[in-house]
């Protein structure tokens, strides 16, 4: 008997992670984890979700990606105005936000080094370092004013 791969992954995923795998979850992950890691807001889910017709509605959207991301299966970075985006790559690594589109971008692995952490304080213990780099575009600079007719003339101004 052949297996649809994805729903296969998907499912798996689900079931190791310690979440039931419903129609929704379902259909949420295999579009979330088909395609290698990215970062996505709730918002872009639910307009792919709609695309490929799959009948979610925005809050349930919300409510599986805050569920996947409590289960390890992604993490949620914040960045811009509060702006919350969901990575697929659960691994411990760092961001570039991008100000000028509002894209994130992961940093390579060995860029960023921590010499020493601070202790957490007592009974507590870090549980993971969210680092944001906030990029954007480089503007060219403005072309030099062109001098009025009066100036190239030498005229004084008035």
């Amino acid at each position: 008997m052949l297996t649809n791969r994805p729903t296969f992954t998907a499912v798996r995923k689900l079931k190791e992670s310690g979440l039931r795998p419903t129609r929704q979850r379902i259909a949420l992950a295999r579009l979330l984890l088909e395609g290698g890691p990215r970062h996505v807001t709730a918002e872009e889910l639910f307009q792919e979700a709609r695309a490929a017709g799959i009948p979610v509605s925005l809050a349930t959207v919300y409510n599986t990606l805050h569920q996947f991301t409590a289960a390890g299966l992604m993490t949620e970075v914040v960045a811009g105005s509060g702006q919350s985006y969901f990575d697929t790559n659960p691994t411990s690594h760092y961001h570039y936000f991008d100000k000028s589109t509002g894209e994130i971008i992961d940093v390579p692995e060995d860029a960023i080094r921590f010499e020493r952490l601070p202790e957490p304080p007592p009974g507590k213990v870090i549980d993971r370092i969210d680092v944001v780099v906030r990029i954007r575009s480089v503007r060219a600079p403005a072309p030099a004013a062109r001098p009025t007719p009066a100036e190239e003339a030498g005229e004084p101004e008035a």
